[in-house]
């Protein structure tokens, strides 16, 4: 199980990350296997142009959030779990990759990637906010492309240095990165979106470890994925499935019932997946409950 830390407002209050930090330490105690933390830099109005959501306890969607909702540095949120946790996979979930420059992003990375001992899983991602990156003078319009040198110019840092590239958007040569990553080829990386489109599928091909969809993809999207990563010589059995519970809210006010949101894994098993996502404020509201809310969700995993 995956605990997400982000985005639980409505329990935690937002903006206190040491009671984060804690959850993260009930978790690993329970016996969930990794945290997730995503971000923004910063919001703007397009954050809630769809709407604000109707129960502040659902995930925050492109367009669906208040503008004023938290989101920490992810990247020092899970470097403070990492010292406090022994075995828990840290996921910087939504990495907007196209807002840093790769060497910096390959720097902090591989740094937290060092302190964990190799516990780092990092989802890049262009992610829909046209206001965070006019913000940041990235052009959104290309942030694809972007994400496409960020990755090649990461593969590169993990290998031998000196390291050099020239790109449409990058150019540098003869840069010594060390230290590297934990490992020879880096952290570990999901890749994943709204549907399963060609560049994600290329993403997953050559650089991926995981596939985390939002939301549940279709048969046609998984036989999309095995059947690209067969093309390219991978095995399906290489790549890690991540799903999730299926919160259903009574009205805007109430939390949803675990039993019946756990009750959409078995189905998802049998499809392949092995880790799937939960958000406590769905769930609860007294945070003070999060150890014995950890304890129950590990039971009701061991008895499926």
């Amino acid at each position: 199980m995956l605990m997400i830390l982000t985005e639980n407002g409505t329990t935690s209050g937002g903006n206190d990350l040491p009671t984060l930090v804690r959850w993260a330490r009930c978790a690993e105690d329970a016996g969930f296997d990794a945290v997730m933390a995503s971000e923004h830099v910063v919001l703007g109005p397009d954050a809630g142009a769809n709407g604000i959501m109707g129960n502040p306890r659902a995930y925050a969607l492109p367009g669906n959030q208040d503008p004023f909702t938290p989101w920490p540095n992810s990247i020092v949120l899970l470097s403070a779990i990492a010292s406090v946790t022994e075995a828990l996979r840290l996921v910087a979930g939504a990495i907007l990759a196209p807002l840093r420059h790769p060497l910096l992003l390959a720097r902090e990375l591989g740094t937290l990637d060092l302190v964990s001992e190799g516990r780092l899983v990092v989802q890049p991602t262009v992610s829909w906010s046209r206001d965070e990156y006019a913000a940041l003078s990235v052009p959104f319009d290309r942030r694809g492309r972007i994400l496409d040198e960020q990755l090649d110019v990461l593969r590169r840092c993990w290998g031998p240095s000196p390291v050099s590239f020239q790109g449409e958007f990058f150019q540098f040569d003869d840069v010594y990165f060390e230290p590297k990553a934990y490992r020879p080829d880096g952290p570990r990386l999901w890749f994943g979106g709204q549907r399963l489109h060609a560049s994600v599928l290329r993403r997953l091909v050559e650089y991926g470890h995981g596939f985390h969809p939002l939301g549940a993809p279709s048969d046609e999207d998984l036989q999309t994925l095995r059947t690209g990563l067969a093309a390219s010589g991978r095995s399906p059995d290489e790549l890690e499935l991540i799903g999730g519970v299926r919160a259903v809210f009574p009205d805007d006010r109430s939390c949803a019932d675990l039993g019946q949101a756990m009750s959409a894994i078995p189905a998802q098993v049998e499809q392949g997946y092995t880790t799937f996502c939960l958000k406590p404020s769905q769930f609860i509201d007294d945070g003070a409950r999060i150890g014995a809310f950890c304890a129950e969700v590990m039971r009701r995993v061991d008895s499926i």
